[in-house]
């Protein structure tokens, strides 16, 4: 039985750790191209890649600093994510298992916090949040990436059930708005927001967290019988696809 929801989260994850370093969805996008901005000319930085998952912030930022310690809750991810650096001749990624809210390591260690596509495991997101705070030197910079649930409550409640359904350690998608102010809360400036669409193909989406069958058929009857607002806001294909926001938050530790 597992007694928290990290716990919960790393059983969940452990045998999809593969799958998360082939994801298409994971292994690109215009946030990593960012993430490599914000590193370019600090050859001397210590990099905390917070929730690391299938490592792709490590892999990107890796080339251009010092140091980057991977840090996820699921040992087997971090299993996979130092074979996947080993394999692409990156020395300099150390991995490190710690929950988000829970960090090992003492105040003001790291020069830039990475945050991407986690946060919504998170039991406490601004715990989390304020512990990439504590261990961010003064003026150190961040970049924290997710997917946003919209405002509206009718669009929100529909994101909610459906992740719920394909992955049972979803906690919660969070809004612009309450990223905003928990980032803010916790001790980061934010210097810019990003935001950007994903479409979700609804096959490799489900198959990426072993979505069982009853849950996938589950999700396309709440898709059938949602609102037009729901279906048009999500652009919901007759398959299931339908499209998801990813906000990219750049911050600096206050």
């Amino acid at each position: 039985m597992h007694t928290s929801q990290q716990e919960f989260a790393a059983g969940h994850y452990a045998p999809r750790a593969q799958d998360y370093v082939t994801s298409e969805v994971h292994s690109s996008g215009e946030d990593l191209d960012l993430i490599e901005a914000v590193l370019h000319g600090q050859g001397s930085a210590r990099v905390l890649d917070l929730g690391c998952g299938g490592g792709h912030a490590s892999y990107r930022a890796a080339p251009h600093v010092a140091e980057v310690v991977a840090c996820d809750v699921t040992a087997r991810m971090l299993e996979v994510v130092a074979a996947t650096a080993a394999e692409r001749g990156l020395a300099n990624i150390a991995v490190h298992q710690a929950a988000a809210e829970n960090l090992p390591f003492p105040d003001a260690s790291f020069d830039v916090v990475l945050c991407r596509f986690t946060a919504h495991h998170w039991q406490n997101m601004e715990a989390g949040l304020r512990q990439a705070r504590r261990v961010s030197k003064p003026g150190g910079r961040g970049v924290f990436i997710d997917t946003i649930t919209p405002a509206d409550r009718v669009l929100d409640t529909h994101l909610q059930a459906i992740d719920l359904l394909r992955d049972a350690s979803h906690v919660r998608n969070y809004s612009v708005a309450e990223w905003i102010g928990s980032l803010a809360r916790s001790g980061f400036a934010i210097e810019g927001i990003t935001m950007r669409r994903m479409r979700m193909e609804f096959a490799s989406w489900t198959a990426r967290t072993r979505t069982p069958a009853d849950h996938a058929k589950a999700i396309l009857s709440l898709q059938a019988g949602a609102p037009a607002i729901v279906r048009e806001h999500f652009a919901v294909a007759e398959d299931g696809s339908f499209d998801l926001a990813a906000a990219t938050f750049l911050v600096r530790a206050a």
